[in-house]
């Protein structure tokens, strides 16, 4: 099969390019896609509710639904829906450079929330930031600033968090800002690829139309116990 047609977020679903079992299956999620205990922090951006943008993003969620292979993915709640600016420390990833370095290893999550909380209340906020699709790919989108000036302003978050917190992840500049709907659990047949491809380009085209800046809660630091829920502690808001 030529491969070339396809765009490589959605290569990565491929089954035959990545005939391994995904990441998380086992830990985040599990073969019937309900997703188990995986405590953690985060700093995200919820989508606001109420607004059009929730509206956008439910319409394109619906037609991840409606495809033959949606049984393949664990799909979040609507609820959940965010834009990760920054992330925490969670319990299956307690290794270096995941974790702050002068905090031991075996510190229980919750303990290690509420140090992570007293430090970002010293936090100094950079400027606001406005977030844009770039992508669909079978996860959900991929989004960054809408304009350069965005971009960069969310680049000065996550450093700004970086320094504060004392860590960075090994992708730490090149970090994909995203909105997750899914989370495979069995890759896609090459028979499935072209018409993936088409409802993915599909679901970008009409967002980038409908929101072409998304409504988003200003950042937050929360918690949370698994993927359903992502319960805010710390809202930098300047108002």
């Amino acid at each position: 099969m030529d491969f070339s047609a396809f765009s490589p977020e959605l290569l990565q679903y491929s089954k035959s390019l990545h005939p391994e079992l995904p990441r998380h299956l086992g830990t985040r999620y599990n073969i019937s896609g309900v997703f188990q205990p995986e405590p953690g922090n985060t700093v995200v951006c919820h989508v606001m509710e109420g607004t059009r943008t929730q509206r956008a993003l439910v319409a394109a969620r619906e037609k991840y639904l409606a495809m033959p292979e949606a049984g393949q993915f664990a799909f979040t709640p609507v609820s959940s829906l965010h834009m990760t600016l920054f992330q925490g420390i969670i319990e299956y990833r307690r290794t270096q450079p995941h974790w702050p370095p002068d905090l031991p290893l075996d510190t229980p999550i919750d303990e290690m929330t509420e140090i992570m909380d007293e430090r970002l209340k010293t936090f100094s906020m950079r400027d606001p930031f406005k977030v844009a699709v770039m992508k669909a790919r079978p996860s959900g989108l991929l989004v960054d600033g809408a304009t350069e000036a965005d971009r960069k302003i969310m680049r000065q978050w996550r450093d700004a968090l970086a320094d504060l917190l004392g860590y960075r992840h090994a992708d730490h500049e090149t970090y994909a800002f995203h909105i997750t709907f899914t989370y495979v659990i069995e890759r896609l047949s090459d028979e499935a690829l072209p018409r993936w491809q088409a409802m993915l380009d599909e679901v970008a085209a009409e967002l980038r139309a409908e929101v072409p800046v998304l409504e988003l809660r200003p950042p937050a630091f929360c918690s949370f116990e698994d993927m359903n829920h992502f319960e805010e502690l710390l809202v930098f808001d300047a108002k």
